[in-house]
């Protein structure tokens, strides 16, 4: 069985591997003309990365409450939840997000069964 919202996190979680990339060069290029022009748009382009890391944070644990309750394995949400998570804690780990959203969407498009050991 393949749950959309694993697929739609799939794809955020690509379009949040792009945004990271670009993140600092933004960042850096929005502080120069800061400095420069004496504006104050730095603060409004950061809350917009970490809007989209947050809002890829929680899908990704949407996506693994549904990926347990649908006995699918976990690690693609799991992966997911540790990237965003690491660069909502700090723009500065960007690197480490994006390896491991990269990842993270591997996992969670393949969408595999769970390896749930039987009771005896």
């Amino acid at each position: 069985m393949k749950l959309k919202i694993n697929i739609w996190t799939g794809i955020l979680d690509v379009i949040n591997c792009l945004l990271f990339v670009s993140s600092w060069f933004i960042v850096f290029m929005s502080a120069f003309s800061d400095a420069a022009n004496g504006g104050n748009s730095t603060d409004g382009i950061a809350v917009f990365f970490y809007t989209m890391a947050w809002i890829g944070l929680i899908l990704n644990i949407i996506a693994l409450i549904q990926s347990k309750k649908h006995n699918i394995s976990l690690v693609g949400s799991i992966l997911g939840i540790i990237g965003n998570g690491v660069f909502c804690v700090s723009a500065a780990f960007a690197f480490p997000a994006i390896v491991l959203l990269i990842i993270a969407t591997v996992f969670i498009w393949l969408q595999h069964p769970s390896n749930k050991v039987p009771n005896n």
